[in-house]
């Protein structure tokens, strides 16, 4: 009973936080599953987004202009990621894995050293670690709640548009899309600036929410957006087929998976294995369509057999 009051307690701080990275789980579904690429870039552009806010914030910056010069952080970072691959023909692995160290230097010069805090006592914050459990408009489970629906209609209406369908397209089929005429060079650094946008967007919350900026804090990020990814796609992809839903069911899968986390540290789990945990998660659910798929064969291949003989 105790151990349900101590999860029911932090579970507030579990939303919280399954729902900001829900913002970079979104943009980690854009190139993983839309321009069917593994964006390495993400575990330093979620970096790069919290230090540009948390570093204009304390310079007396608008909070929500602040938030905006992160999400453009965001899409240099992935600007140059895009370019790497189709301007230089690098791997997109090999790409966002040279941005990533690239920005760990750029991160140290915008905060000037490793980390940087700001104390929402002294500064106005749109979301913080204390509000969690105050049932206000400042709550962060209400405050980027509204923020994700707004960004998931947004991203709804983008991918409608021409430019969006054909960025859709060349994920799908490259070689189709250009020979009907899509640049799909262009698409693929559109679509890889938007994702390192969303995931910068993300990490500005969560220096605001966590109270500092810090270069390592996007480290692991992309295992974490690919285990919601993964997560929400295996709960709720049989039943949310509207590519909105989509985007909702990986915000969900951020929550369930923040909440697993949050389950498992309360029963006592070493929270120095957290990332072998995320690690493994991600493995199994990687894992499950390709035995589902061997089972599939073999069993057809065990039922031919069996009409043969007979």
């Amino acid at each position: 009973m105790q151990i349900f009051e101590q999860l029911l307690s932090a579970l507030p701080g579990s939303i919280s936080q399954g729902l900001i990275w829900g913002i970079m789980a979104i943009g980690v579904y854009l190139t993983y599953r839309i321009l069917d690429v593994a964006d390495l870039t993400v575990d330093g552009s979620f970096a790069t987004g919290g230090a540009v806010a948390v570093m204009l914030i304390l310079n007396g910056w608008n909070l929500w202009l602040a938030m905006l010069m992160a999400f453009l952080a965001g899409l240099l970072a992935g600007a140059v990621t895009g370019l790497l691959h189709t301007f230089m023909g690098i791997p997109p692995i090999l790409a966002g894995i040279l941005t990533q160290l690239s920005l760990y230097s750029i991160n140290l010069k915008i905060m000037g050293k490793a980390n940087q805090s700001i104390n929402v006592n002294q500064t106005d914050l749109l979301v913080s670690l204390r509000w969690v459990k105050e049932w206000a408009f400042h709550n962060p489970i209400i405050t980027v709640g509204l923020v994700t629906l707004l960004l998931i209609g947004v991203l709804y209406w983008f991918f409608g548009t021409e430019m969006g369908c054909s960025i859709r397209a060349t994920g799908i089929n490259q070689n189709m899309s250009r020979a009907q005429g899509i640049n799909t060079g262009l698409n693929k650094v559109l679509g890889i600036m938007l994702s390192n946008g969303l995931v910068a967007f993300s990490g500005a919350f969560l220096a605001q929410y966590q109270g500092f900026a810090d270069v390592k804090m996007g480290q692991g990020a992309i295992v974490i957006g690919l285990a919601a990814v993964i997560i929400g796609e295996a709960l709720f992809g049989k039943i949310f087929k509207n590519f909105a839903l989509k985007l909702l069911s990986v915000a969900l899968g951020s929550i369930i998976y923040y909440i697993v986390i949050q389950a498992v540290i309360t029963l006592g789990f070493d929270a120095n294995l957290l990332k072998l945990l995320s690690a493994a998660i991600v493995a199994i659910f990687l894992a499950i369509p390709y035995w589902k798929r061997q089972y599939t064969e073999s069993h057809m291949r065990r039922s031919k057999g069996g009409h043969k003989n007979a």
